[in-house]
């Protein structure tokens, strides 16, 4: 009798422990008697007995990841829950998109966080950090067009709203360390379409004038060849021009110059008709 009651106790001993695994810390909660409450440390990695009335919830102290995304199917084919954030733009625009976001918790403060919340970091996940995500998302981007949130500013949306985020949890315990977007930013089809057809014009704009440019330097070039042809034909006019002036001055300088060149070009042959001056007598023969 003895042994079978001490094999009881043994089992009902064991079956009441409860394992804090590594890269956690637990909250060790007394429900009952005059111990009742939260214990101000935290538990470090190890096996505890949990007796009637006695809880101890696990919080993560490494970096955990969580993304909150429209419905759909997991890995093994399980459906996913909606858990996708809407939210409006400034002008009432219903925009969507998923988030993802990476915690831990700080190990000193992990009982100051169980008090606040009273839940496990599952429930933390799903309620109170969902909530003041979407929060912050909805404030930041009521002061925003759903033009900005899809394009040039939807890191400012995501970036603001981690701030006002991370600094409400901080004194808790909870460190948000990062948010972003898990997905594009959707909206509706009407405004996408109209987004995508003015991209089309900028960038049409953008070629025609890349294209009016390219003509304009082919003309640039054009004209500038032109004119470096026209000033090398000035030139060589001019050259020419000298080279003349500098013979005739020579010439007439010269008289007998030309009468020598005459002579030195000379084929023999008398010519049908000769012009003569006084200064320079021609004999006339026959053809």
């Amino acid at each position: 009798m003895k042994k079978a009651l001490l094999i009881t106790a043994m089992a009902l001993s064991v079956a009441a422990c409860t394992r804090v695994d590594p890269g956690h810390v637990g909250v060790k909660v007394n429900r009952y008697g005059s111990d009742a409450g939260v214990e101000s440390k935290a538990l470090g990695v190890g096996t505890y007995q949990t007796m009637f009335g006695v809880d101890i919830y696990e919080y993560p102290i490494y970096t955990n990841n969580f993304t909150w995304g429209r419905a759909g199917k997991d890995a093994d084919g399980n459906d996913l829950p909606n858990n996708e954030m809407a939210f409006q733009d400034r002008n009432g625009l219903i925009v969507t998109g998923d988030v993802a976001v990476a915690y831990r918790v700080d190990p000193i403060k992990a009982p100051v966080l169980f008090q606040k919340y009273r839940t496990g970091m599952d429930g933390i996940v799903a309620g109170p950090l969902r909530n003041a995500v979407r929060s912050a998302i909805v404030d930041t981007a009521s002061n925003m067009t759903v033009e900005e949130i899809y394009g040039p500013k939807k890191t400012v949306l995501i970036n603001r709203s981690l701030l006002a985020v991370r600094k409400y949890f901080e004194p808790f315990g909870l460190h948000v360390e990062q948010l972003y977007w898990a997905g594009p930013v959707r909206i509706p089809e009407n405004i996408l379409e109209r987004i995508n057809a003015r991209a089309q014009n900028e960038q049409a704009a953008i070629a025609a004038q890349a294209n009016v440019a390219t003509i304009e330097a082919q003309a640039r070039a054009e004209v500038a060849k032109a004119e470096g042809q026209a000033k090398a034909q000035t030139v060589r006019a001019q050259a020419q021009a000298e080279s003349m002036r500098i013979q005739a001055q020579a010439l007439e300088a010269n008289p007998k110059l030309v009468q020598y060149e005459w002579v030195r070009k000379w084929d023999g042959r008398m010519p049908g008709t000769v012009y003569c001056s006084a200064n320079a007598p021609c004999v006339q023969g026959a053809q």
